[in-house]
């Protein structure tokens, strides 16, 4: 593991950075020694045992959970009860999360836990971070969830892993939590009362996978600008679209950022260019109004997922300084989900604004000279290849079933649980589907990304477009990318191309800008 810093838990705000770097095991953590944090641990736990002492009544503690809060437990089986929320939740279908959206959600949970108002044991707290520093990924299905009470099922194979009676990722293998823990000479816990809803009765999934979103929706944003140069470039499009005393009369930041950033792309101070047209096409022209929609959403997106990072999520409240014990329902997961919803709309319509990119880059009605689907045979073999044409049919699938995704999972509640959970947030839903559009997104952006440095191939050879004179970000792209796509001269299949791209995309091969 690459140690590059340590995160603290429990005196600090964290940031969406900090869970992305700890998924991508860039991190390690630890718990703060403040001593503020530990009267708020240790208050906590001493109240919740005063409490039962006293044969206090607390929800889920000393009642049964949802709709059977009027069952009282009898007091020799109360130790027992959290356990049995963590088995008969072990219901989840679906694929199962990968191990690094598993270790965002140990850190997310964390993050949580470590706010001091969940009545949690320094043991619990210990564990957790063990896990997350020795990569024991609890094995979790991504369905089941409703959204509220927070993410029970899927984070009941957090608590049932740290028990030791699920599977985890350990060392490429999918073991026994139990043997893990054996083999590292590890503990499994022993829950206390209040320990399995602080584990399940949060937002921890959807909030952990919102990170994960947000890192990647912000560069595709920063990728698609840049498609967009290439493909002005490809198009000898007409650089005045993105002229910044045009964009000073309509300012909204994120579209001014956008424009700019295709402006200076395309060398427009120095080399303006000029197409004999005067407008380009709307997917071309209008590009930094429609990437602009995510870019000026982003800081709303940021300060929404980390304040639902930032806060104690789980039912009830314990406040063991001033002796509280405050039912509520702060594991409904709505915010989260509103910006997931609108993420996922924003994240389509770049997929679509692609999908429109490359429709005009191989079209020869549109792209103002370029070869028939940008291939570069010619003489007779022209007329058996077909260049990108495939990839261009499969960008528009892509593209389609990312657009049906924006249907908003917010508004789909589902009454649950005898309908004690009358009134859910569908957030998990809604950021799975993020991630999905994420996804085929990122399929769209790397499908045009190689039809324009394509194009702007074909114009360098053709002495349409000088090499030297290009951006110092764009030429450095375009070789980098021109160094493992080979000309298209002769038909092949691109799957391996697509797919080192999507890879790269992902793995932010390119610092598009600073």
């Amino acid at each position: 593991m690459s140690q590059q810093k340590t995160v603290l838990f429990g005196s600090q705000q964290l940031t969406i950075e900090s869970i992305v770097s700890i998924a991508k095991q860039n991190t390690q953590v630890e718990l703060t020694k403040d001593a503020e944090f530990k009267e708020k641990i240790d208050s906590a736990i001493n109240f919740l045992d005063t409490l039962l002492e006293e044969d206090g009544v607390i929800y889920g503690v000393t009642t049964g959970y949802g709709d059977s809060v009027t069952v009282d437990i009898p007091l020799e089986l109360v130790k027992e009860l959290p356990l049995h929320l963590t088995r008969f939740h072990g219901c989840g279908l679906g694929a199962n999360f990968s191990p690094i959206a598993g270790r965002a959600i140990l850190a997310t949970r964390l993050a949580s836990l470590t706010q001091g108002y969940s009545g949690v044991s320094w043991e619990l707290l210990n564990l957790l971070t063990d896990f997350i520093n020795k990569d024991i990924v609890p094995v979790i299905p991504e369905e089941g969830s409703v959204g509220a009470s927070g993410d029970l099922t899927p984070l009941s194979y957090v608590a049932g892993a740290m028990v030791g009676e699920r599977d985890v990722y350990y060392k490429d293998q999918v073991r026994s939590s139990a043997d893990v823990m054996q083999e590292l000479e590890l503990t499994p816990l022993t829950l206390r009362p209040k320990e399995g809803l602080a584990v399940m009765n949060g937002t921890a999934v959807m909030t952990a996978m919102a990170c994960m979103a947000y890192d990647r929706a912000a560069y595709l944003g920063q990728l698609a600008s840049r498609i967009t140069a290439l493909t002005s470039l490809a198009l000898q499009g007409n650089s005045h679209h993105f002229d910044e005393i045009l964009f000073s009369v309509k300012p909204h930041k994120g579209q001014q950022q956008v424009a700019s950033w295709i402006r200076h792309d395309l060398n427009h101070y120095e080399h303006p260019r000029n197409a004999d047209r005067l407008q380009d096409r709307y997917s071309v022209r209008c590009a930094p109004h429609v990437i602009g929609v995510l870019q000026d959403s982003l800081p709303f997106y940021r300060t929404t997922i980390e304040n639902e990072l930032n806060s104690a999520n789980d039912n009830p409240i314990i406040d063991g300084i001033g002796e509280h014990v405050l039912h509520g329902g702060h594991f409904y997961g709505g915010h989260i989900a509103m910006v997931m919803d609108s993420m996922k709309t924003a994240v389509a319509n770049l997929a679509d604004l692609a999908d429109r990119q490359i429709a005009s880059l191989v079209d020869t009605r549109y792209n103002n000279g370029l070869p028939s689907n940008l291939s570069s045979s010619c003489d007779q073999r022209r007329y058996i290849n077909h260049g990108l044409k495939a990839v261009q049919i499969g960008a528009s699938a892509y593209t389609a079933e990312a657009l049906k995704h924006t249907m908003p999972a917010s508004v789909f509640s589902r009454s649950t649980e005898c309908h004690n959970q009358d009134k859910v947030s569908m957030g998990t839903i809604a950021s799975r589907d993020a991630l999905r559009v994420l996804e085929l997104t990122e399929q769209v952006l790397a499908s045009t990304l190689l039809a324009a440095v394509q194009g702007v191939r074909i114009r360098i050879a053709n002495n349409e477009l000088d090499h030297d004179t290009l951006s110092d970000n764009i030429q450095e792209m375009y070789d980098d990318i021109t160094g493992y796509f080979d000309d298209l001269v002769e038909d092949r299949p691109l799957e391996g191309v697509l797919r080192q791209t999507i890879a790269h995309i992902q793995n932010k091969r390119w610092t598009i800008y600073e």
